[in-house]
């Protein structure tokens, strides 16, 4: 897979007309992609995709990521063995956020937990609709 840097969203986009269209990126030309394992629900990541990223995600069935510390993409799976499969991509009603679910292989954090969220909840007052 050749590693390029991110096009700008004024330059010509390899998605379908209507997605680019609809989709509203960041400054750097990029956009949130929650990750949910399609099955359990369970919210696995977080990371960030411009248009060549997605299109990739949407014609290869694997998920691929545009990374901004390193400015390059990386396909999740291709060093760790934990493969995201393409499940479905569904963008938010403001066009600034996808929710790409995944049949994840393995542990879809870094660290090496199930969920970049493991261990992590912070203490917060409960809400009740009643």
């Amino acid at each position: 897979m050749s590693e390029q840097p991110a096009p700008s969203p004024t330059s010509g986009s390899p998605l379908p007309a209507d997605i680019a269209s609809a989709l509203k990126r960041d400054s750097a030309g990029l956009v949130a992609a929650i990750v949910q394992q399609f099955d359990t629900h369970e919210v696995l990541m977080l990371g960030w995709m411009d248009d060549e990223a997605l299109n990739r995600t949407m014609t290869s069935g694997r998920v691929t990521f545009y990374s901004r510390s390193r400015q390059e993409y990386w396909r999740k799976g291709d060093t760790s063995g934990h493969v995201q499969w393409l499940k479905s991509v569904a963008l938010d009603c403001d066009g600034d956020a996808l929710l790409v679910r995944v049949d994840q292989v393995g542990a879809a954090c870094h660290t090496g937990t199930r969920t970049c969220f493991d261990g992590r909840a912070l203490d917060a007052v409960a809400g009740s609709a009643e």
